[in-house]
């Protein structure tokens, strides 16, 4: 989807959303033929004329000022993740200098390698653009699946969680996950309206996946730093495990994400079985 279509596709979500009585606006029992608030009483509620909100709406931005941005943002009532979202798919060509090229490999720095290295209780990886899993420990495979054993391009936790039958089976709450993730990637996309790459892994996920396709068209965009998961593990059972995301402050297309348990807990028990489990197959394959 090229950029003006995904502007229109947001704005037309968001407006969707939003119940004139939700705007303040008053209704007179008239039978509506759209859900949400027409163009006319948005562009009422953001100041400017119906014909201007409509060439906004229809992806033509160019004579559009970063305060009529910003009104129309209000008027939808959007949070800060979709306000931001909503200021790059505007300004495509003013998102942090993010052009990449398709070939671009993304590497993890040495310093960053030895950090997962010293976290190899937790389970951790370092996640790049696109949600591409570039690095992991060996809980973190223990506890999901086995990476290494996967080609490079499946190595995306999209991937994993809408097409990959056991790491997707490791999540009790599966849909809460799905949509968080979906919600990120869309985020993602629009920090880097550059990179083909990321309409072919869409479009790949599109193909794939119908619960994709469902969540993907809800036009949802949010930022999820940190949280618990409930864990489901044949070995094991169920566990709950908490995570924490750490960007680097001079990359931030990158971040190491650990997952921890409480102290003390049956989640600790229950990654210790993971861990010793992990390390007996590991010993296994080397003799």
């Amino acid at each position: 989807m090229g950029n003006r279509a995904e502007l229109s596709s947001f704005l037309r979500s968001r407006r969707a959303r939003l119940k004139p009585q939700q705007a303040g606006l008053q209704q007179y029992g008239e039978r509506r033929r759209v859900p949400g608030l027409r163009r006319e009483e948005l562009a009422q509620l953001a100041g400017v004329s119906v014909d201007y909100y409509v060439r906004f709406e229809q992806g033509r931005t160019e004579n559009v000022s970063d305060a009529v941005i910003d009104a129309v943002a209000g008027a939808l009532r959007l949070d800060h993740d979709e306000r931001a979202h909503l200021f790059r798919l505007a300004r495509p060509h003013a998102v942090d200098g993010h052009h990449y090229a398709s070939a671009e490999t993304q590497v993890v720095r040495p310093g960053l390698l030895r950090l997962l290295e010293s976290v190899a209780e937790v389970p951790a990886y370092v996640v790049g653009r696109r949600t591409d899993i570039l690095a992991w420990n060996e809980m973190f495979a223990a506890m999901m699946v086995d990476l290494a054993e996967l080609p490079p391009e499946q190595r995306n936790l999209a991937w994993l969680v809408f097409c990959h039958p056991q790491a997707r089976s490791r999540f009790t709450d599966w849909e809460a996950k799905a949509r968080d993730l979906v919600a990120y990637l869309r985020m993602d996309a629009g920090r880097h309206p550059c990179d083909p790459d990321f309409a072919l892994l869409i479009g790949q996920l599109s193909e794939e996946s119908a619960d994709f396709r469902r969540l993907w068209a809800d036009q949802e965009v949010r930022d999820k730093t940190h949280g618990t998961h409930r864990m489901r593990h044949p070995a094991v059972g169920e566990f709950t495990v908490s995570y924490e995301t750490l960007r680097l402050p001079d990359d931030p297309d990158q971040s190491l994400l650990m997952h921890t348990v409480e102290a003390g807990s049956p989640s600790e028990a229950a990654l210790r079985i993971l861990a010793r489990r992990s390390s007996l197959l590991a010993g296994s394959l080397a003799d």
